[in-house]
């Protein structure tokens, strides 16, 4: 849908009211009922309908009858939201054309008061083109309902919290400024995308930089997963940008290395065909055991040491679970051995009942290193557990109580069965005696002495 900026000029403080209360009645509605939005809109005069016509019209909301009487927001209706809020805040005054379109937004060029232009990028998840996105992408994580408005909305909290990060780590990203609802404000790159170069002065030195970028990336325990020519950015110095970061995901993924592999391959692949690299070279390096793998040899996801920090817990990437948050802060405070000690005490005392059934075990494998008084307070401990289990005061071979033990329990899983077994036949008799029998009662009893069809065929019955 064409982005056409010239009718928010026309819009009222009505009009976004409305606005504002169908995309809150879209929370817990598909279909937002006419009634609930003109409740949560509460014009002063009235008049909630006739907006509802006006809007409908620049086809900002969409009408749907099928069911009730209701409406839902397109996204040029979530778009004048986001950059009315935009407006607002003092980001920009104003929209100029559409620079780029991708499977999943558009962007366009935006400027601020004092002259800056800058890149708006509006997500747009839904389109036929790009609909996998619950299998492919984890947004929404545990939830069940969704829809496509929801989801871009948490793709542009994604990529901006991660753009600001990345910046804050040294690497080459735009500079995020703002985001609102699905619309992210970000510096406008000045360059091209690596797509669209046919000719680089120094192609191995470019090379060297973006391979550099992926690796550096997994040190800090991120990687992009669609790194490829369409993300990066280069300037007539040869500068090179990341951009695209919704879809990244951590180095603890159960996909890491396939998303990893992928993204170099990727960047192997273009600069190969499309500037003439040969990497045979590489390949021999990485072949060859007496030469140790430089920055010329392919990287490999388990070469990388994450060690540079710890981005994907501060971004909450996906992949990345509780149980890997609380074991890297246990080794942020160094606080490991105390932990594990604690947990050995705290299952000592969960199992502190089953340890007396494995003393035997234990004494078997200390006697031949135990002195004569460990031996002799074993022995006190083994008679001592054997007279708890069995009852028998006096001492018997540890081999016979276990037999008799067996056999007990044996014993007893028979009288088990056969009580339950009693108990089954006494239900199930106690239970045809409460109901009465089924041909008795839908059978057709003749009243009155005068033959009937029926009768004749119950006779009928009854004699075979």
């Amino acid at each position: 849908m064409k982005l056409d900026v010239d009718v928010l000029r026309y819009l009222t403080k009505d009009d976004f009211r409305v606005l504002t209360a169908v995309e809150m009645g879209m929370r817990n509605h598909e279909i937002v009922p006419s009634e609930l939005i003109g409740r949560i809109a509460s014009l002063k005069h009235g008049g909630t309908y006739k907006v509802l016509k006006n809007l409908l019209k620049h086809k900002l909301v969409h009408h749907d009858s099928s069911k009730y009487d209701g409406f839902r927001l397109t996204y040029l209706g979530y778009d004048f939201l986001a950059i009315k809020t935009m407006v607002n805040r003092g980001v920009f005054t104003a929209v100029g054309r559409q620079i780029g379109v991708g499977k999943e937004s558009d962007i366009f060029e935006v400027a601020s008061e004092d002259g800056t232009v800058m890149a708006m990028k509006l997500h747009r998840l839904g389109r036929t083109s790009f609909r996998a996105v619950k299998s492919k992408r984890d947004y929404l994580r545990h939830r069940s309902s969704y829809n496509w408005l929801y989801l871009s909305r948490l793709a542009a909290l994604k990529e901006f919290a991660f753009m600001k990060a990345l910046e804050e780590h040294g690497f080459p990203v735009p500079n995020a400024v703002d985001s609102n609802r699905h619309c992210v404000v970000m510096s406008l790159i000045q360059g091209y995308p690596l797509v669209q170069v046919k000719q680089l002065q120094n192609p191995e030195t470019v090379f060297e930089t973006i391979i550099g970028l992926v690796v550096r990336l997994a040190e800090h325990g991120l990687i992009h997963c669609d790194f490829n020519e369409f993300n990066i950015m280069i300037d007539d110095d040869e500068k090179v940008t990341m951009i695209d970061f919704p879809q990244m995901v951590s180095v603890s993924h159960r996909n890491a290395q396939m998303y990893f592999d992928r993204d170099i391959e990727c960047i192997y692949k273009f600069f190969g065909k499309r500037f003439n690299l040969s990497f045979e070279e590489r390949s021999d390096d990485i072949d060859n055991s007496d030469v140790d793998p430089d920055e010329s040899s392919r990287p490999s996801f388990s070469s990388i040491a994450k060690t540079s920090g710890f981005l994907d817990k501060e971004l909450a990437a996906s992949g990345f679970t509780r149980k890997d948050e609380d074991e890297i802060q246990k080794f942020i405070e160094g606080d490991v051995e105390e932990d594990d000690v604690s947990h050995s005490e705290h299952d000592s005392e969960l199992y502190q009942t089953n340890i007396k059934g494995f003393d035997s075990l234990h004494l078997d494998q200390e006697e031949p290193t135990a002195s004569c008084n460990e031996e002799d307070q074993l022995d006190e401990n083994l008679q001592s557990s054997e007279a708890d289990q069995s009852g028998d005061p006096e001492g018997q071979n540890s081999n016979n109580e276990e037999e008799d033990d067996e056999q007990k329990g044996e014993e007893d899983d028979t009288e088990l069965v056969k009580s339950l077994a009693k108990q089954r036949r006494r239900a199930m008799a106690a239970a045809r005696k409460g109901h009465k029998n089924t041909a008795s009662r839908n059978s057709y009893k003749d009243k009155g002495g005068k033959s009937s069809n029926n009768s004749k065929i119950q006779k009928q019955l009854s004699s075979w």
